[in-house]
This record gives C-alpha cells, structure tokens and sequence, in this order.
C-alpha cells in the first residue's frame, strides 16, 4: 500500500457525526421507539457515538446494540477457517426503528448480512442504514440513509476507517 491520503480527520468525522445525529432526528421526528446498533468492530463505537451526540441533543438515551455478523457472512466459507465468533448483544428490536450503523459501505453485503441477523434476532417496524463514508461500487441494492461521506473510489482503492477506541486515532484514510 501506498499514496495513503487522509479524506476525513478527527474534526471532520465529529462533524459528520454530528450532522447524522441531526438528520436521525429529523428524519423519525424525534427518536421515540428508535434503536442504535452498530455492526463490529468500528460500527459499534461509531453507533455510541450517535447515541451521545443525540442524548446532547434530543435528552434521550437511546438502546444501543452490538451486532456480529460473522456467521452470516456470504464469504466465510471461502477462507476455510472456522470464523471467530465475538458476542452479540441487541436490545429488544421488535416494533423499533433500528438505526444499523456501519464504518465503511461498500459491495453493500455487509449491511445484508447484518439485516439477516437483525430479522433473526426480532421484527423491527423498519430499519435505516447510517453510514461514515459510502464509496460505492454496490453489489446489492442497498443504499444508506444517513452518509457521512460519499467518496468515488476504484475497487482497487482501500478505505481504512480508525477510530480512537481501536487504532489510538479517529481518521479515514484512502490508499491505492
């Protein structure tokens, strides 16, 4: 890897963070009957992250959920290797508006994965996709409703989100 370009610095990430919390409550009017799960491993501390910035505003504490998703992965079978399963641990969805929150959209069967763990976990009245940064090139008809970033990539591109609770530094990084 080489010719890594920061898009997204630790200021910029607040900021698009903040600006979905906003448009989450605009969008439900308000956050009544809302869930927020986040996808492991980034998803989960980007989806804390939400919740705070609504309590901030909305003074609301919103469920917050950790998905894994690794046994309904589509491609786990291709490595041969028994996939490590970490825990899961979802509040009641069942009649709520699950906010599913994802670092990095891409091929999109990610998000597919963690709705089928969702629909198997309870019967959430809808589901809505935030998203730090959507570089496209989708494989299934997915598309997020809250975008930190859209950035048109190549395929042959990596985007590499690090958060502070993980990689010591909140910034997204795009290598070719």
């Amino acid at each position: 890897m080489s010719n890594g370009k920061v898009i997204l610095d630790e200021a910029a990430i607040r900021r698009a963070l903040t600006r979905i919390a906003h448009e989450i409550i605009e969008r439900n009017r308000g956050v009544s009957d809302c869930v927020i799960v986040g996808i492991k491993t980034r998803g989960i501390f980007l989806a804390r992250r939400l919740a705070e910035r609504i309590r901030r505003i909305e003074g609301v504490e919103l469920p917050i959920g950790e998905l894994d998703i690794t046994l309904y992965r589509d491609d786990r079978t291709e490595t041969g290797v028994l996939p490590e399963v970490k825990e899961t641990q979802v509040p009641d969805i069942t009649g709520k508006k699950v906010i599913l929150v994802d670092d990095v959209l891409y091929t999109g069967r990610t998000v597919r994965s963690a709705m089928d763990a969702l629909i198997d976990i309870g019967r959430p009245q809808m589901i809505q996709l935030a998203v730090l940064v959507d570089r496209g090139h989708r494989e299934l008809p997915i598309r997020p409703d809250y975008v930190g970033k859209n950035v048109p990539t190549s395929r042959s591109e990596v985007v590499s989100v690090s958060v502070v609770e993980v990689d010591q530094q909140d910034q997204v990084m795009i290598t070719t």
